[in-house]
């Protein structure tokens, strides 16, 4: 899609305008919330600054790494983020790692970080899917107007999804929307008296993972390894561990009102 900024030397797009927007409003989230119960906004501001650079990287690396046959012969290309290219698992286990050494160096419960950050990610990842959109990327098969037409999806949306010739379906937006209810979920739950540390970081494990899996089996654009699709297994390791989070915090975990900071 063509920047809507042209400055010569630099162009602006609706995919880098939207990833902004995205980690602005989540990081703003996983602040509030954490300053609620204790933890201070220069650790968490400098924690979501290392975490979302790395992270970012990673997503790039990880997406790179299962396209290299195109990348190895167009190197340049690698840099060009705001074309597209960065796959959200890549993200998410490279933040995890810089979180998880972060905590353990600050003897502070990874579980409790996570659980404030997972709101904000989700969010994040709602309003993220619409960069794909604008980018013509991570839709689905072809498709009809008429089936588009038959979901009552606004007209730039189906406009959108007309393709060099062809209608997709729309699955940035199945995400979209799937991300955002179960953002409103934990906006609902996060403060219950049932809630134990580790539940919001399950929840979105499995409630992220099983939605990935069923839509990565629509996309075109999948990233594949042999003959799987990468996303698919790594959905089903994401709900294996949202399931064994769970259960340990069942088990285990303290609730938010007997925890502090290092609980």
């Amino acid at each position: 899609m063509e920047p809507i900024i042209d400055l010569g030397i630099i162009s602006i797009h609706w995919y880098s305008i939207l990833l902004f927007i995205a980690i602005l409003i989540g990081s703003n989230l996983a602040i509030k919330e954490a300053k609620k119960h204790g933890f201070e906004e220069d650790f968490m501001v400098n924690l979501l600054f290392l975490t979302v650079i790395i992270g970012i990287i990673g997503a790039r690396i990880y997406y790179v790494i299962f396209n290299f046959d195109y990348y190895q012969n167009n190197l340049l290309e690698i840099f060009k983020v705001w074309n597209g290219g960065l796959a959200i698992h890549g993200g998410i286990i490279a933040g995890l790692i810089t979180i998880a050494i972060i905590c353990y160096k600050k003897k502070i419960n990874l579980l409790k970080i996570l659980d404030y950050l997972v709101v904000g990610l989700i969010i994040a990842q709602a309003i993220g899917r619409w960069g794909n959109f604008f980018n013509g990327e991570a839709h689905g098969v072809i498709t009809s107007l008429n089936y588009l037409e038959s979901l009552h999806l606004p007209k730039f949306i189906i406009e959108g999804m007309y393709i060099n010739g062809n209608y997709y379906i729309p699955t940035f937006l199945y995400e979209s929307v799937w991300c955002f209810i179960g953002f409103i979920i934990m906006l609902i739950v996060r403060r219950k008296k049932f809630m134990n540390i580790g539940y919001l970081t399950s929840f979105y494990l499995v409630w992220y993972g099983v939605e990935r899996f069923f839509v990565e089996g629509l996309r075109t654009d999948s990233l594949m390894f042999l003959s799987l699709r990468v996303a698919q297994l790594v959905s089903l390791i994401m709900i294996i561990i949202g399931i064994v989070i769970f259960i340990y915090s069942l088990k285990k975990s303290k609730k938010y009102e007997e925890g502090d900071v290092n609980a």
